[in-house]
């Protein structure tokens, strides 16, 4: 446990912290970036894993983690935007012109999906 008033390192049973919850007081020293600092628990085998994927990559477990979550969040973009897409088109009007129906069907049927 570090001397900080409020902060707390203390792993739980098959998890690890990967860092404390202690305030930084050198953000000189703050390592590759100045980011938030936080405290994460997870399973025995995630870790091992992502010590030894560091080792191997020559990456500090804070960019690890930074770049692990950074793609994570890239990967599920997409599903942001196809939500808002369909939360817009829920709230058109349904057209009952046969012309533009037709139209909007050839359109959709020759885009590549």
């Amino acid at each position: 446990m570090h001397g900080f008033k409020g902060a707390r390192c203390t792993p739980g049973k098959g998890h690890h912290r990967t860092d404390c919850s202690a305030p930084n007081i050198y953000p000189a020293h703050a390592g590759y970036t100045e980011g938030m600092k936080t405290a994460v628990s997870i399973p025995d085998d995630v870790f091992a894993g992502a010590e030894r994927l560091a080792k191997r990559t020559k990456k500090s477990r804070s960019r690890l983690f930074s770049d692990a979550v950074r793609e994570y969040l890239a990967r599920h973009a997409a599903e942001e935007v196809t939500e808002t897409m369909n939360r817009v088109c829920a709230g058109l009007e349904r057209s009952t012109d046969e012309f533009t129906s037709a139209a909007g069907r050839r359109i959709l049927a020759g885009s590549e999906w």
